[in-house]
Protein backbone atom coordinates (compact mmCIF):
# COMPACT_ATOMS: atom_id res chain seq x y z
CA UNK A 1 0.00 0.00 0.00
CA UNK A 2 2.81 2.20 0.86
CA UNK A 3 4.31 1.76 -2.41
CA UNK A 4 0.78 2.93 -4.45
CA UNK A 5 0.97 6.11 -2.25
CA UNK A 6 4.80 6.86 -3.43
CA UNK A 7 3.47 6.23 -6.91
CA UNK A 8 0.81 8.64 -6.34
CA UNK A 9 2.73 11.59 -5.53
CA UNK A 10 5.65 10.56 -7.50
CA UNK A 11 3.07 10.65 -10.73
CA UNK A 12 1.76 13.85 -9.44
CA UNK A 13 4.90 15.57 -8.86
CA UNK A 14 6.16 14.63 -12.15
CA UNK A 15 2.66 16.22 -13.93
CA UNK A 16 3.29 19.38 -11.95
CA UNK A 17 6.90 19.64 -13.55
CA UNK A 18 5.74 19.25 -16.70
CA UNK A 19 3.03 21.34 -16.67
CA UNK A 20 5.87 23.98 -15.24
CA UNK A 21 7.77 23.72 -18.21
CA UNK A 22 5.64 23.61 -20.67
CA UNK A 23 3.85 26.43 -19.35
CA UNK A 24 7.16 28.81 -18.28
CA UNK A 25 10.25 27.08 -18.01
CA UNK A 26 10.70 26.08 -21.36
CA UNK A 27 9.84 29.86 -23.12
CA UNK A 28 12.21 30.92 -20.51
CA UNK A 29 14.95 28.27 -21.60
CA UNK A 30 14.31 29.33 -25.26
CA UNK A 31 14.69 32.87 -24.67
CA UNK A 32 17.79 32.53 -22.74
CA UNK A 33 19.23 30.73 -25.75
CA UNK A 34 18.24 33.44 -27.85
CA UNK A 35 19.55 36.05 -25.41
CA UNK A 36 23.06 34.08 -24.95
CA UNK A 37 23.59 33.77 -28.72
CA UNK A 38 22.97 37.38 -29.45
CA UNK A 39 25.95 37.55 -26.77
CA UNK A 40 28.02 35.97 -28.99
CA UNK A 41 27.21 37.65 -32.22
CA UNK A 42 28.79 40.32 -30.83
CA UNK A 43 32.62 40.26 -32.44
CA UNK A 44 33.50 43.64 -30.91
CA UNK A 45 33.08 42.40 -27.32
CA UNK A 46 36.02 40.77 -25.29
CA UNK A 47 35.68 37.56 -24.45
CA UNK A 48 35.10 38.06 -20.40
CA UNK A 49 32.06 40.60 -21.73
CA UNK A 50 30.85 37.69 -23.79
CA UNK A 51 30.66 35.64 -20.97
CA UNK A 52 29.52 38.52 -18.26
CA UNK A 53 26.11 38.75 -21.33
CA UNK A 54 25.72 35.25 -21.04
CA UNK A 55 25.70 34.66 -17.53
CA UNK A 56 23.20 37.34 -17.82
CA UNK A 57 20.93 35.91 -19.72
CA UNK A 58 21.13 32.61 -17.92
CA UNK A 59 20.15 34.42 -14.29
CA UNK A 60 16.13 34.34 -14.57
CA UNK A 61 16.01 30.90 -16.02
CA UNK A 62 18.55 29.43 -12.89
CA UNK A 63 16.07 31.87 -10.64
CA UNK A 64 13.21 30.00 -12.14
CA UNK A 65 14.83 26.56 -11.67
CA UNK A 66 15.94 26.93 -8.61
CA UNK A 67 12.66 28.03 -7.24
CA UNK A 68 10.91 24.93 -8.44
CA UNK A 69 13.32 22.80 -7.27
CA UNK A 70 13.21 24.36 -3.82
CA UNK A 71 9.47 24.20 -3.38
CA UNK A 72 9.53 20.41 -4.45
CA UNK A 73 11.69 20.19 -1.74
CA UNK A 74 9.69 21.77 0.75
CA UNK A 75 6.77 20.24 -0.24
CA UNK A 76 8.83 16.45 -0.03
CA UNK A 77 10.30 17.36 3.03
CA UNK A 78 6.50 18.37 4.75
CA UNK A 79 5.36 14.70 3.60
CA UNK A 80 8.29 13.14 4.84
CA UNK A 81 8.07 14.51 8.14
CA UNK A 82 4.24 13.41 8.08
CA UNK A 83 5.35 9.87 7.56
CA UNK A 84 8.19 9.74 9.64
CA UNK A 85 5.51 11.10 12.77
CA UNK A 86 3.32 8.25 11.77
CA UNK A 87 6.44 6.07 11.67
CA UNK A 88 7.38 7.19 15.36
CA UNK A 89 3.60 7.02 16.39
CA UNK A 90 3.24 3.19 15.41
CA UNK A 91 7.22 2.31 17.32
CA UNK A 92 5.65 4.37 20.41
CA UNK A 93 2.90 2.01 20.56
CA UNK A 94 5.15 -1.31 20.20
CA UNK A 95 6.98 -1.35 23.54
CA UNK A 96 9.77 -3.45 24.34
CA UNK A 97 8.79 -6.76 23.03
CA UNK A 98 5.63 -6.67 21.06
CA UNK A 99 3.37 -9.61 20.61
CA UNK A 100 2.91 -10.30 16.49
CA UNK A 101 -0.85 -8.93 17.01
CA UNK A 102 0.44 -5.81 18.33
CA UNK A 103 3.32 -5.37 15.26
CA UNK A 104 0.53 -6.62 12.96
CA UNK A 105 -1.95 -3.66 14.61
CA UNK A 106 1.21 -1.29 14.41
CA UNK A 107 1.65 -1.67 10.78
CA UNK A 108 -2.08 -1.06 9.90
CA UNK A 109 -2.39 1.97 11.66
CA UNK A 110 0.79 3.09 9.95
CA UNK A 111 -0.04 2.59 6.62
CA UNK A 112 -3.55 4.12 6.94
CA UNK A 113 -1.48 7.40 8.60
CA UNK A 114 0.21 7.74 5.64
CA UNK A 115 -2.38 7.27 3.35
CA UNK A 116 -3.77 9.91 5.37
CA UNK A 117 -0.43 11.89 5.16
CA UNK A 118 -0.06 11.29 0.84
CA UNK A 119 -3.83 12.54 0.60
CA UNK A 120 -3.66 15.39 2.83
CA UNK A 121 -0.22 16.38 0.57
CA UNK A 122 -1.95 15.49 -2.45
CA UNK A 123 -4.86 17.99 -1.95
CA UNK A 124 -2.14 20.49 -1.32
CA UNK A 125 -0.21 20.24 -4.98
CA UNK A 126 -3.25 22.08 -6.46
CA UNK A 127 -2.61 25.24 -4.31
CA UNK A 128 1.09 25.08 -4.70
CA UNK A 129 0.98 25.15 -8.51
CA UNK A 130 -1.00 27.75 -8.40
CA UNK A 131 1.30 29.64 -6.68
CA UNK A 132 4.40 28.71 -8.53
CA UNK A 133 2.50 29.46 -11.56
CA UNK A 134 1.57 33.10 -10.08
CA UNK A 135 5.44 33.23 -9.59
CA UNK A 136 6.73 32.64 -12.60
CA UNK A 137 4.42 34.78 -14.65
CA UNK A 138 4.93 37.52 -12.74
CA UNK A 139 8.59 37.76 -14.71
CA UNK A 140 10.15 38.76 -11.42
CA UNK A 141 12.99 36.49 -9.41
CA UNK A 142 10.89 33.80 -7.50
CA UNK A 143 11.31 34.29 -3.96
CA UNK A 144 13.32 32.08 -2.11
CA UNK A 145 12.12 30.08 0.78
CA UNK A 146 14.17 30.17 4.23
CA UNK A 147 13.86 26.58 6.37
Amino acid sequence: MVEAQKFRIEQEMTNLVNELDRSYLRKMQGDMHRCAARCCDDQQSSLERVHGCIDTCTGTLNQANNYVQNEISHFQNRLQRCVMDCNDQARDRLGPDPAQETIDRATIDFEKCAVKCVDKHMGLIPSMMKTMKSVLASGKPPPMRSE
